[in-house]
């Protein structure tokens, strides 16, 4: 059987470890996140649907490549309640408020009133001492500050993504990520225009 071609945004599956190796070196690199933030939606708005995550999302692409790298044989449906509307949009309402936790406590920095914290947060509690990466100076606290929180986000959500990945189908988090719940809801709000 003839092998399908590969296409460039097959191999985006790269793109979350580069990040994550940069983010570990220089905490800095944690604002490359952004654009896993900003094209979806601004694909969405735009009349592309759901094509960041169907095609161009690296962490899916990471989550649908590592089962076949690790020979991970997981074909387990996941609970119906994982792809259920309120257990999605409930992990979107709670991922936006720990996302708007992160915005206040850089806020707190830049406006003085709270010290740069170098640690990685996983699952927004455990504190990981992360001060080597704090390597560029000259640089505003308050810009290191979201750096760091925005890394926790984006590492924490990768792990709970591997975990379902090992534990259920590959792209398991696809079905309650928080990006595609929210490009889904602007795709149904322009289909109603």
């Amino acid at each position: 059987m003839k092998q399908k071609k590969k296409k460039w945004y097959d191999y985006l599956w790269i793109w979350p470890i580069i990040y994550f190796s940069l983010g570990f070196f220089n905490i800095l690199f944690a604002w490359l996140g952004m654009i896993d933030f900003v094209v979806p939606i601004f694909i969405a708005s735009l009349g592309g649907g759901k094509a960041f995550c169907n095609r161009y999302c690296g962490r899916g692409r990471l989550f649908a490549t590592l089962p076949k790298l690790l020979k991970i044989k997981s074909r387990k449906v996941a609970p119906s309640w994982m792809y259920g509307k309120v257990f999605r949009y409930g992990f979107l309402i709670f991922f936006l408020t720990m996302f708007g936790n992160m915005v206040y406590q850089t806020y707190l920095v830049f406006a003085g009133s709270a010290s740069l914290r170098t640690v990685v947060k996983l699952f927004w509690t455990f504190k990981l001492p992360w001060n080597w990466a704090y390597t560029v100076t000259g640089v505003p606290a308050w810009i290191t500050q979201f750096s760091y929180g925005f890394y926790s986000l984006m590492l924490t959500s990768t792990l709970i993504g591997l975990i379902a990945m090992i534990l259920y189908r590959p792209r398991t988090w696809c079905t309650f990520c928080p990006m595609g719940t929210m490009t889904q809801g602007i795709c149904k709000l322009k289909g109603k225009n």
